[in-house]
């Protein structure tokens, strides 16, 4: 299948993995909605939506901005009226913004670990339910949510040195929690003809996020993987491709792309 006429949203597309992603979708055809807080270049980012949008549009794709705050409800209703407005209901909705503290867990702040709840977890559902009116009315969608293989459970014990000491505890639990939910709304929507994965870097990718938390020096991942992994999973049939947790390299190399 292909992108071809439909309407991609992508959260948190300003850089890294969600600009990846907008621009693939946008070179298959997509009509990309892109969000995330920076709107116009700001020498404190790299990355902003006027940049992403500037960059598809020469290369012949169609892309609109529209900047807001994921981390508050009436702001994602607000953005998502917005996309409906100008572009029209998403085909495709790919959360991938997110928010992200490594701290041990028994000094980490309570504010944070609700931020972060609220942006893996809870701003994702609530897309989710805003999209799939539209949707099921007509009779298919692609919902793609972010993850990473940090929500996989820890082996032990023993437990590994990185385990023991990285300071993910809450971020390998707000992605476990998408993944379930990833998992559940999958078999909720699969009546609907409603496609839910989630897909993972196999490795860290060197993208601005990872630099920031000292993250992706050495084994990193081509980008290119988790944007072909993502134009796989939102295009595919949703009554076989639906419900997967997929990390990039053993999932491409199962679809004979790798």
């Amino acid at each position: 299948m292909t992108c071809e006429g439909k309407v991609a949203l992508v959260t948190g597309s300003s850089r890294g993995l969600g600009k990846a992603i907008a621009q693939r979708l946008a070179r298959e055809g997509a009509t990309v909605a892109l969000t995330a807080r920076t709107l116009e270049p700001d020498p404190k980012y790299q990355g902003s939506l006027r940049e992403t949008v500037e960059e598809i549009e020469t290369l012949g794709g169609a892309a609109i901005a529209v900047a807001g705050d994921l981390s508050d409800s009436a702001e994602r209703e607000r953005l998502f009226a917005e996309v409906v407005e100008r572009v029209g209901a998403p085909d495709i909705l790919v959360n991938n913004a997110a928010v992200t503290f490594l701290r041990p867990l028994d000094t980490f702040p309570e504010r944070r670990v609700r931020l972060m709840m609220e942006m893996h977890v809870v701003a994702p559902l609530h897309l989710t339910q805003l999209a799939v009116p539209a949707m099921r009315e007509r009779g298919r969608g692609w919902v793609l949510n972010l993850t990473s293989v940090g929500g996989d459970l820890p082996q032990g014990p023993p437990f590994a040195e990185f385990d023991r000491s990285a300071g993910f505890g809450i971020y390998g639990t707000v992605k476990a929690a998408l993944n379930r939910l990833t998992k559940s709304l999958a078999a909720e929507l699969f009546d609907d003809g409603i496609a839910v994965n989630a897909a993972a870097p196999s490795n860290p990718v060197a993208t601005p996020g990872a630099g920031s938390l000292d993250l992706a020096k050495t084994d990193t991942e081509d980008i290119g993987l988790i944007s072909e992994t993502a134009y796989l999973l939102c295009t595919g049939d949703p009554k076989t491709l639906t419900g997967r947790i997929a990390h990039t390299q053993p999932f491409l190399r199962e679809v004979g792309r790798l």
